[in-house]
């Protein structure tokens, strides 16, 4: 399951980038449902097997990194996976921002809707608004995955002595 997720940070890191860009490799049901596809299988398993194996309900301390990250699991891959993590915590902060309302169609014209406000506008601003939208789904779903690759990576490379 760390691989499937792994490749559910791949896909999902992948596609911010090409959306960030304004290049739409695959539409956004394909890419929001692929990347969903690949997280959240890895991420509820990765969640069981660090509860049932770890019997973790809260992390020790709060303040500490040990708390989080189980005692086997070296520090420089507890530190890349909350780089990434922030990663795609930022790249949704970013998206966020740029989001001027929310877009829609009526006949031919293209709006953006904010707050019971309509502006009409063209059609490149109007899919720059739908490749913002795409971006934090995709944020949200790659930030999941990092959990789901760390988790299960951590459960499977625990041999515990016996």
């Amino acid at each position: 399951m760390s691989l499937v997720c792994g490749a559910g940070v791949l896909w999902a890191a992948a596609l911010i980038i090409a959306y960030a860009f304004a290049a739409r490799p695959v539409i956004m049901p394909v890419a929001v449902g692929f990347a969903a596809l690949l997280t959240v299988p890895g991420f509820a398993a990765g969640i069981l097997a660090n509860r049932r194996g770890y019997q973790t309900r809260q992390p020790r301390r709060l303040w500490r990194l040990a708390s989080w990250v189980p005692p086997h699991v070296p520090l420089w891959a507890a530190i890349a996976a909350a780089l990434t993590f922030f990663g795609f915590w930022l790249a949704l902060v970013l998206a966020f921002a740029a989001l001027d309302g929310t877009p829609q169609r009526r006949g031919a014209e293209y709006l953006l809707v904010d707050h019971d406000r309509e502006t009409v506008v063209d059609r490149p601003a109007y899919d720059r608004q739908l490749d913002h939208e795409t971006q934090i789904s995709l944020a949200v779903l790659g930030a999941f995955a990092v959990g789901g690759t760390f988790l299960c990576a951590a459960r499977a490379t625990d041999h515990e002595e016996g």
